[in-house]
């Protein structure tokens, strides 16, 4: 076990890819303890990757990049700033509002931080703004993408755990709304304090357009359930209603009802039945394509080329990555170390509370040094058989794993967040560090929150039967 962990924590330091470290680690340990022959080994990293949840990873990293080349994060931006650009610290508020329903479509905060964090930027620093303070609510706000579903850690995490990725999909949506409220709050609390105004003059059409654009998205599953009740199919239900929308939308152009439906429908075809939430990925991406290529016509066929190529190319690293994870946990397992560290745990404390209170510390070391998916394709086999032993709900710990890895990705020295929005800003790691910090605590309160009330996350989803 030493020399499985010791040899991978060297090979980081010296600066190896997470991925080849796990790989290398693995191989010496097979070599110098024979523990399975080579074939043995292949088979385990191929089975890691030869998954039906992971076919979502593709079309959900598509989608996210399609919503990007499509133009829709712009229409996004300006819905937002129609709904609450007149607060005080409007384009702040702006930002967190724009990030909620951005999340709703890219399910990672890679995709949220460089797709639409990009427009947010540079209308706060236009508009007067510190770009310390456009750099730290972006950083924050871009938290809220794997959070609300769909969710890119939660399918990940759904695999490793065994976990129903629907259940974990439905658990995000109140932390979700825990964690914008926060968000706003402290948006608030800032703007009282360093005098920022809003930023755009109260106009109540404006507020109304906006406010009627919320209306009719929440109002069309209402909509198809009393057709339904009027004796037609569901099926057709939603056919009838998805034809008046797309004509309303047209008619009137909204900015964002379309993008707003999103969530709406893949929510919607889990809890009906229509797909898989694994299926809903590729729903996805053809609610994008709809977007960009019919209603919008944004996109051509040489964004959707480039679209298609950043996709692959960022689906092969976290392949790659979950492909060696896959073979050192297995490891991990074989090595005992997962039992070891189960009995070490239980034998600190057997209170819940204080065994959550060391997970949060955990994953928070761990968080700032390896990527989300190496992390959670490490750690969740080692701390789920402890979890278990606590009676802890698998899903809620999984919404714990997701928020404190989120916050790692604001954290040097690995904090992939944080090196994208101090290229988008132009200013050091440093700098941008210094720039997330005050932000950092609305996080920390949700993950107390999440943490210690399991309510937040499993009131939900028991309500909808998806966990007992």
């Amino acid at each position: 076990m030493l020399l499985l962990i010791g040899s991978f924590l060297l090979l980081m330091l010296i600066g190896t890819p997470v991925a080849v470290s796990m790989a290398v680690s693995s191989l010496l340990y097979l070599v110098l303890y024979g523990v399975a022959p080579d074939i043995i080994a292949a088979q385990r990293m191929i089975a890691g990757v030869e998954s039906f949840p992971l076919i979502a990873v593709p079309f959900f990293i598509l989608a996210g990049n399609l919503m990007n080349s499509a133009g829709v994060t712009g229409r996004i931006y300006h819905f937002a700033l129609s709904l609450v650009g007149w607060m005080k610290g409007g384009l702040a508020q702006v930002n967190i509002i724009g990030s909620v329903v951005f999340s709703g479509m890219s399910g990672t905060a890679l995709a949220d931080a460089a797709g639409i964090g990009t427009i947010e930027i540079k209308a706060m620093k236009d508009h007067g703004y510190p770009v310390e303070a456009a750099v730290g609510v972006t950083a924050a706000s871009a938290t809220l993408g794997p959070i609300f579903p769909p969710s890119l850690p939660f399918v990940i995490y759904g695999m490793m755990a065994n976990a129903s990725i629907g259940a974990l999909f439905m658990a995000g949506i109140i932390p979700g709304i825990v964690m914008t409220v926060l968000m706003m709050l402290t948006v608030y609390v800032f703007a009282r304090r360093k005098g920022w105004g809003s930023d755009t003059p109260f106009e109540l059409k404006q507020l109304m357009s906006a406010s009627l654009e919320v209306v009719i998205v929440f109002s069309f599953p209402a909509a198809v359930y009393l057709l339904v009740l009027a004796g037609l199919s569901v099926n057709l239900a939603v056919l009838i209603g998805l034809v008046a929308l797309v004509a309303l939308d047209w008619y009137f152009d909204f900015s964002a009802v379309m993008a707003l439906m999103t969530p709406v429908l893949l929510i919607g075809g889990m809890t009906m039945g229509w797909f898989t939430p694994t299926e809903a990925a590729v729903a996805a991406v053809m609610w994008s394509m709809f977007l960009g290529l019919v209603r919008y016509r944004t996109m051509t066929f040489k964004t959707l080329a480039k679209a298609s190529f950043d996709t692959i190319e960022t689906t092969a690293s976290v392949l790659f990555i979950v492909t060696a994870a896959s073979i050192f946990a297995w490891l991990l397992t074989v090595s005992q170390a997962a039992q070891l560290f189960s009995d070490f745990i239980f034998g600190l404390t057997d209170n819940w509370w204080t065994f959550l209170i060391l997970v949060n510390v955990l994953l928070l070391i761990v968080g700032a040094f390896l990527d989300t998916i190496a992390a959670i394709s490490i750690l969740v086999p080692i701390l789920m058989p402890v979890a278990a032993r606590y009676g802890i709900d698998p899903v809620h710990l999984g919404l714990i794993v997701t928020l404190n890895l989120m916050i790692g990705l604001l954290t040097p020295p690995v904090g992939m967040v944080l090196f994208v929005l101090a290229r988008i800003s132009k200013m050091s790691v440093e700098r941008t560090t210094l720039a997330i910090l005050p932000w950092m605590i609305p996080l920390f309160i949700a993950l107390m929150l999440i943490t210690f009330i399991p309510a937040i996350s499993l009131w939900l989803p028991t309500q909808m039967g998806l966990i007992r």
